[in-house]
């Protein structure tokens, strides 16, 4: 049997029957790596050691008595979640070489849980991008097709599950960072409501949009994830304290009598006519299941994009000015003067995308343009949630396209970051509005590429979100189809 190919719960059976031991699953899925990393790239760090330690913990765990979906499962975490004694990058040169100190609250949760970490994934620096091309390490491929980009930020953590390299990822979704990067690469994403899980431990990109969220083959399989890490942290002033529901448990409720909208402005001009067929038709699918789909309008829609880049490059103006060379991380110009180091240090460390988003949130918080841009764009942010807001005092659930197409070319946007920003046009209002989404594969296009479908709920209503998500998985097959099945060719070949 090739335990590559379980699902979370597949796995977590057969660990529990003994009939596999969590250090004879994590060494599967460690010789998987070695097999497709070459050429997939899925990793920044792969922490061998200590992963086959925490597995032998599972297992002495296990003969102890203790039970949970979890214990002994192997996942990957993304690096900007802190892992204590493991580098955290965040995909910056700027912090190669940092050893966080301590676990992020998500990490500890995990571990608590057994699981096992194999190592930390590539993501767009510091989270910024959309295909995982502004890494200052690598660019991350897409499984599904090797000259494709996985989606980003979380390219790495998509990657990794689509290419079999563990059962589970954490990403973390700012503007569709978790739900693009899963439905370019055919697995399931999902962004939790804002404050539904601490973010104490994960370094930040823009404070009031980062939310940490899971992927993994299945939507039970996220359910499991979420339901390890989601609650309220002391240590995180936004977590919300509100009892967390057993997601797993919701999940064969169906979905006869929901209440879904179908907001007319996201099948736009523009939209791949293969993606909008393949949603289309997904919606087709929830009405045959019970659903009663209406059409809706969220009319500020179109200046999700242009709200979006003011206020996230303004949060990460302040939050990346951390980066001095002077607490941690890189440092040149030793022996200079202080702002001469400043200036060597962060050009040296920081790449094209976190200089301009720095330049771009200066400029928007600056005397004279606060005002013009910063305060309006809170005030466009107010209205976009309004606008959901009204749709959902009629309906439970709200439906769309996750992305406007598939999985796009390696280096086909990096010289026009307008039309890469513009890829994320259907999940960036999500955020803005703090609402959870998760994206699921609904259907493939003609070069064999993953769609993605997204499902948005009302906020802490996670469970409802994964109740539809799961009619439609279990009513479909395309979740059946794999990258191995595909024979996409990712397995190194020397």
């Amino acid at each position: 049997m090739d335990v590559t190919t379980l699902s979370i719960e597949e796995a977590s059976a057969l660990l529990a029957s003994k009939q596999v031991s969590a250090v004879e699953l994590t060494q599967a899925f460690l010789e998987r790596i070695r097999a497709t990393e070459d050429t997939v790239r899925s990793f920044i760090t792969v922490s061998e050691d200590a992963a086959l330690a925490q597995a032998r913990r599972a297992d002495e765990r296990r003969a102890r008595g203790e039970t949970g979906p979890l214990l002994g499962v192997p996942v990957a975490i993304k690096d900007v979640i802190l892992t204590k004694g493991v580098r955290s990058t965040a995909g910056s040169r700027i912090l190669a070489e940092f050893i966080a100190p301590y676990d992020a609250t998500v990490t500890q949760r995990l571990f608590e849980a057994g699981a096992v970490c194999v190592g930390k994934t590539n993501c767009d620096e510091f989270a910024m991008g959309s295909s995982t091309e502004n890494s200052g390490f690598m660019a991350t491929r897409n499984p599904w097709d090797l000259e494709r980009v996985p989606g980003g930020s979380s390219g790495g953590s998509a990657s990794a599950v689509a290419a079999r390299q563990c059962l589970g990822t954490l990403g973390t979704d700012t503007g569709g960072s978790i739900r693009q990067p899963a439905a370019f690469c055919g697995v399931v994403g999902i962004k939790p409501t804002y404050g539904r899980v601490s973010r104490y431990g994960v370094i930040a990109y823009a404070s009031s949009l980062d939310q940490v969220g899971p992927m993994a083959m299945s939507v039970s399989g996220c359910a499991h994830l979420l339901g390890a890490i989601a609650g309220h942290d002391p240590y995180d002033s936004t977590s919300v304290r509100r009892p967390v529901p057993d997601y797993v448990a919701h999940l064969g409720a169906g979905i006869r009598g929901l209440r879904v909208g179908i907001p007319r402005e996201y099948f736009v001009q523009g939209i791949q006519l293969e993606v909008e067929a393949a949603v289309r038709a997904a919606i087709g699918v929830l009405q045959n299941l019970g659903a009663q789909v209406s059409p809706v309008s969220l009319p500020h829609t179109e200046y999700a994009i242009a709200t979006y880049y003011v206020i996230a490059t303004a949060e990460a103006s302040s939050n990346l000015a951390r980066y001095d060379g002077v607490k941690y991380g890189l440092r040149l110009g030793e022996g200079e003067s202080l702002l001469d180091m400043y200036r060597r240090t962060r050009a040296a460390g920081f790449g094209t995308e976190v200089k301009r988003r720095i330049m771009l949130g200066t400029y928007v918080l600056s005397a004279g343009y606060y005002d013009a841009y910063y305060l309006k764009a809170q005030k466009v942010r107010t209205l976009i949630r309004r606008d959901f807001a009204q749709v959902f005092a009629a309906h439970d659930l709200i439906v769309t396209p996750t992305s406007p197409t598939t999985a796009f070319r390696l280096g086909e946007k990096t010289s026009d970051p307008l039309q890469m920003y513009l890829s994320d046009i259907f999940t960036i209002s999500i955020n803005l509005a703090g609402l959870p989404g998760v994206s699921l594969p609904c259907g493939f296009d003609q070069q064999g590429l993953p769609i993605g479908l997204q499902i948005v709920g009302r906020p802490f209503e996670e469970e409802k979100v994964f109740q539809a998500a799961h009619a439609y998985e279990q009513a479909t097959v395309w979740h059946e189809r794999t990258v191995d099945s595909r024979g996409s060719g990712v397995e190194n070949t020397e």
